[in-house]
């Protein structure tokens, strides 16, 4: 009940609120490559105790975030056999809800995918279509791109991708 009360009182006082996810994982052989729900033809995936969606994760971290309603591990923990190879686009949807029932509405969000390759920018349109459906948000409320990091770190390596999302939300009166 106090926390209820305090969010309540947290959103009459912001209107709109930001957040910042993060994600990052390696890429190995023997598993799908998939972002933001697009199965990507590629002879690495990402490994991971979920699909391993690092996209989709980032960008339910942004969202919960702007929320403070903790991270993906407290909602979905790698610990729970529940989890385990997971839809990270299920999640997200049901991230979505969460924000919602705070009282909150997704006014936007833009994620970024660090990788060396592959080329990603055919996939944006199923991806960002992706995101949109299930986190019920219109088409221009998200944004997804990628960049190279020019062959520096582990991404330039070839050895993992990351990605980093921001979400604008904005409190219902």
């Amino acid at each position: 009940m106090l926390e209820q009360e305090i969010r309540r009182l947290i959103r009459e006082e912001t209107r709109f609120r930001t957040g910042l996810g993060f994600d990052v994982h390696r890429l190995v052989e023997g598993r799908r490559l998939i972002l933001g729900g697009v199965e990507i033809s590629f002879e690495l995936g990402l490994e991971g105790y979920s699909d391993a969606d690092v996209l989709t994760h980032a960008v339910m971290d942004a969202l919960l975030g702007a929320a403070a309603l903790a991270d993906i591990g407290v909602h979905f923990p790698d610990t729970d056999p529940r989890w385990k190879d997971a839809d990270s686009l299920v999640l997200a949807g049901a991230v979505g809800d969460l924000v919602r029932q705070a009282g909150y509405e997704i006014e936007g969000v833009d994620a970024m995918v660090l990788a060396q390759r592959p080329k990603l920018s055919p996939h944006f349109p199923a991806m960002q279509a992706n995101l949109a459906r299930v986190l019920k948000v219109r088409l221009d409320q998200i944004g997804v791109k990628a960049t190279t990091t020019e062959k520096l770190g582990f991404p330039g390596r070839g050895e993992g991708m990351a990605a980093m999302a921001s979400a604008l939300l904005r409190a219902r009166t």
